[in-house]
């Protein structure tokens, strides 16, 4: 299956001061954000992507086009056809790029979806890439997780929905409150112990998504209530391990977490997962 990844975001809340580094460039060890997502993706087998640039497309598009560094086989391509692997900087700027990591292609397609689009926007930009799919996954370029892809992949098709997403408990330290009308208290609980979810990211959408969609709209808004309407919206809850780097703390604790052996989005690491 295409994965559609949103790679526009300038992650400003987890930015240190003058730095200028794109959201889903931001490292977790040695690499970024996005290639620990992808290579998750790719240990189930799903290695073809669509990065929806924005915000320092620049400097994505150059980290998966380097002959050297982080990725250390790469092979731009145009079009499908496959280029020298020593041409200059000018003439690598293609369309995608073939790179090869663990022994395994990942073909990735750069869409240029606008700097300040929204997530809706650069979704309904990159629609030529994924249209003539049937389904096709899609992610925020954010969220780590020890989600058993398949079994969710699974469980969405046979909800028979159109857009079908990953709930996840909220990752939040505030503890909410619930008061009657005289302002006496009933309960207060820790976010993560409510039975509150939020959107993991990790989505699944038939190509009818388009359908549902307006030009200029925003997924979660527009399109989403008219799902719902629809009937045509499905969530499924995992319970098991979800990290967000939305804030500087949150990028501390994914490399602190990667630094102490604690990666529990590496699944490609565990013989169990394959």
């Amino acid at each position: 299956m295409k994965v559609v990844i949103f790679c526009g975001g300038r992650g400003t809340r987890l930015r240190e001061a003058g730095e200028n580094t794109p959201k889903p460039m931001a490292l977790i060890g040695d690499r970024p954000i996005l290639w620990h997502l992808m290579r998750y993706y790719a240990h189930f087998g799903h290695t073809d992507f669509v990065l929806c640039l924005g915000y320092g497309a620049a400097e994505i598009r150059n980290y998966f086009l380097a002959q050297r560094g982080a990725l250390p086989t790469t092979i731009p391509y145009r079009r499908g056809e496959s280029e020298s692997a020593g041409a200059g900087a000018a003439e690598r700027e293609g369309e995608g790029a073939c790179v090869t990591v663990d022994n395994r292609e990942w073909h990735i397609a750069f869409a240029d979806t606008g700097e300040d689009a929204s997530i809706g926007q650069r979704l309904f930009a990159a629609r030529k890439y994924v249209e003539q799919e049937t389904d096709f996954l899609a992610n925020y370029a954010d969220g780590l997780s020890d989600l058993p892809l398949p079994v969710f992949i699974d469980r969405f098709r046979a909800a028979g929905k159109v857009a079908n997403f990953v709930a996840v408990r909220p990752s939040l330290t505030q503890h909410f409150v619930s008061a009657g009308a005289d302002g006496v208290v009933r309960t207060i609980q820790p976010a993560t112990e409510t039975n509150l979810r939020v959107n993991g990211g990790y989505f699944l959408f038939r190509r009818e998504i388009f359908d549902y969609m307006r030009e200029g709209e925003e997924l979660v808004q527009q399109p989403f209530q008219r799902l719902i309407a629809a009937g045509e919206l499905f969530a499924c809850p995992h319970d098991g391990w979800f990290g967000c780097m939305d804030t500087f703390k949150e990028k501390q604790q994914l490399n602190d977490d990667y630094a102490g052996g604690r990666a529990q989005w590496e699944l490609w690491r565990d013989p169990a997962t394959r």
